[in-house]
């Protein structure tokens, strides 16, 4: 599977505390294993990001990712709650 990060993700992510990103790179080796491993709470969005899937970093931080296809995945945005609005 290849993950794309978007230009949007990657600037996100730069602001990210460290400790954030430590956890987002631990919780991306179990999603580039299984996308919906329970740990992750993988799940559909809707509204204005139907089509779009999120996971959880933990109870505050989220990745908005799609799946393009079976072996390409995009990365879309990461933060907060914030990043659904």
């Amino acid at each position: 599977m290849q993950i794309f990060y978007s230009s949007k993700f990657e600037k996100q992510y730069r602001k990210l505390p460290e400790a954030i990103k430590s956890l987002a790179e631990e919780k991306e080796i179990v999603f580039r294993i299984n996308p919906f491993d329970a740990i992750l709470s993988t799940h559909k969005l809707h509204g204005k990001l139907k089509g779009f899937y999120a996971f959880s970093i933990n109870n505050k931080y989220r990745i908005i990712f799609e799946f393009e296809n079976s072996d390409y995945i995009k990365f879309h945005y990461v933060g907060t709650h914030d990043i659904y609005e």
